[in-house]
């Protein structure tokens, strides 16, 4: 299916310091009527579907990503920032706007990616299922399964009818990162599968915040 996507690049007079977890804590707490913006209602309740608005630093910049209304919501407030209250102050020195249609879907050809910031692929279910195997090719695979899993939350999250069965290989490595303020196991590394995903899209746990940012890798790389 083909979706509208925007990718809002912000640079800084500082250098950035802040995660996008402060990011999107304070376009959250400044565009609050926006619930897509951070995933909360006014009445406690959270949306629990693939974000459509997704925070991450890259390279130093921050991106905000945007997913068809999330896409017409970041062009709609991009003008009104300037300031942003993170760790520090930092004023805006320059705001750039990426605006394309993107083909999300499986794919006939295998897709090479990476992921340019941690994966958090496990959750209570599944972590402890991974730390008691000790065989490194069972942990592979349950890598594998969980990261399709993910694809599918995803394809069902924009909507997406996958009707074929997906496999994926990996090569990862173990990275212990933090999130909501508790160490966890994530991964970084590449993989491959029969799916366009478009640069700067998230798998996983934690991708409004930055986390499972994927990138495509050509054979030229």
């Amino acid at each position: 299916m083909k979706y509208n996507m925007v990718n809002l690049i912000l640079k800084t007079d500082l250098k950035l310091t802040a995660s996008p977890t402060k990011v999107r804590g304070f376009i959250g707490n400044n565009f609050k009527e926006y619930p897509i913006l951070h995933n909360h209602y006014a009445n406690d309740k959270f949306l629990y579907s693939y974000p459509y608005v997704q925070y991450k630093i890259i390279n130093g910049d921050i991106v905000i990503v945007g997913i068809d209304e999330g896409a017409d919501l970041i062009k709609k407030i991009a003008p009104e920032l300037s300031t942003l209250s993170l760790d520090k102050e930092y004023k805006i020195t320059e705001k750039l706007i990426h605006e394309k249609e993107v083909d999300i879907k499986p794919s006939s050809e295998e897709k090479h990616y990476k992921f340019i910031t941690p994966w958090l692929g496990l959750n209570q279910n599944n972590y402890q299922k991974y730390t008691n195997v000790k065989d490194w090719k069972e942990k592979k695979e349950i890598l594998n399964r969980v990261l399709v899993g993910n694809l599918l939350s995803m394809s069902k999250g924009l909507g997406i009818i996958v009707n074929k069965r997906l496999y994926a290989k990996t090569h990862f490595e173990e990275k212990i990162v933090e999130y909501k303020g508790v160490k966890m196991n994530a991964f970084i590394g590449e993989f491959k599968v029969h799916y366009d995903i478009p640069d700067y899209f998230g798998l996983g746990k934690g991708v409004s915040q930055g986390f499972g940012c994927v990138k495509q890798i050509f054979d030229e790389e």
